[in-house]
């Protein structure tokens, strides 16, 4: 068993990996300021609440707990909002980053796993996009993520650190089970704000586009259920500590849902059909997002096992309290 600390544990997809990671037998504790997580999520070990920007509080907790391994989930992730404000996102994204890499540093902990992002890669030059592709992020948000991984790197070469990198695509579903699930604020992600027009929680979905070079002219998106998320990380995890080597892997199911798909997966699910309209393209959204996961396959031998119909139901019965 393995002590595994995880930041932003009490956050969407940090609280998925605190969850799976204390299933696989490791010891678990959360660190998180709870900016946007729920302390209600973070029930699987002992939780410290914090800020990675507290070099003093950071000290402490690795003193105390003497983690084998840090997941790293803890980071300002509306890419809007780093448009507008990127100070924020570059104080917190990276500059925390930086202080939690010096308190690894300074208590020898040397296996870092890393939530990073497809944003890292930018508008797409090839379908499907593999570890390969160019990284030239379109927002701030995507350049602190891939700041980050530089950085890590750079520690990797000098002092010995072992990290994995893990982009995600379009993190999706729930644990409704063990309650836990997706709960943003504001909420930007299409599933959700697809089920809300269902819920009344909103007035109806917008699809932007509808004249993109897709099979039906709306964006395309790789969906993974954040449960097959959270196997990855405990994978990666495991990995570092038994001597493999560092890697970077996308996390993808390696195909694609339209807009107009996924509205049409949700009525299959719910029996209900969403009340959407049209509107004009959003500026920065790509036609297609699509990852080519062979890498964590081999690597990690890891599958995604939840279809977008799982990932529906999931989210469905955590956002109506079913």
């Amino acid at each position: 068993m393995a002590t595994i600390l995880v930041t932003g544990g009490a956050g969407y997809v940090g609280s998925h990996c605190a969850m799976a990671l204390a299933n696989a037998g490791h010891r678990v504790v959360v660190y998180d300021n709870l900016c946007n997580g729920h302390r209600e999520f973070a029930k699987w070990g002992p939780f410290a609440e914090g800020d990675i920007r507290d070099r003093a509080r950071l000290g402490a907790l690795f003193a105390e707990h003497k983690p084998d391994a840090v997941l790293h989930c803890a980071a300002l992730i509306e890419v809007g909002e780093s448009v507008k404000d990127p100070a924020r996102f570059w104080d917190n994204n990276v500059v925390g980053a930086l202080v939690l890499l010096e308190a690894m540093r300074a208590a020898d902990c040397r296996a870092f796993v890393f939530s990073s992002t497809c944003a890292t890669y930018g508008a797409p030059l090839r379908l499907p996009m593999n570890e390969e592709h160019p990284q030239n992020p379109l927002s701030p948000y995507g350049w602190t993520k891939l700041a980050i991984e530089q950085a890590s790197r750079d520690y990797a070469a000098a002092y010995g650190l072992k990290f994995a990198h893990l982009r995600y695509f379009n993190a999706a579903g729930a644990a409704p089970g063990e309650g836990i699930g997706e709960r943003h604020e504001p909420e930007t992600h299409a599933i959700p704000l697809a089920l809300f027009a269902l819920l009344g929680k909103r007035e109806g979905f917008k699809i932007f586009g509808d004249d993109y070079e897709t099979r039906d002219g709306t964006c395309l998106r790789d969906y993974v259920h954040v449960l097959d998320l959270a196997d990855a990380h405990v994978r990666a995890i495991e990995r570092l500590l038994g001597g493999g080597a560092s890697l970077a892997a996308n996390l993808g199911a390696g195909d694609g849902v339209t807009v107009r798909e996924l509205l049409a997966a949700i009525e299959r699910v719910t029996g209900r059909a969403v009340p959407a309209t049209m509107a004009p393209r959003r500026a920065g959204d790509a036609p297609a997002l699509v990852a080519d996961n062979s890498l964590a396959r081999r690597e990690l031998a890891w599958r995604p096992g939840r279809g977008v119909d799982a990932i529906i139901a999931d989210a469905w019965a955590w956002h109506s309290g079913k």
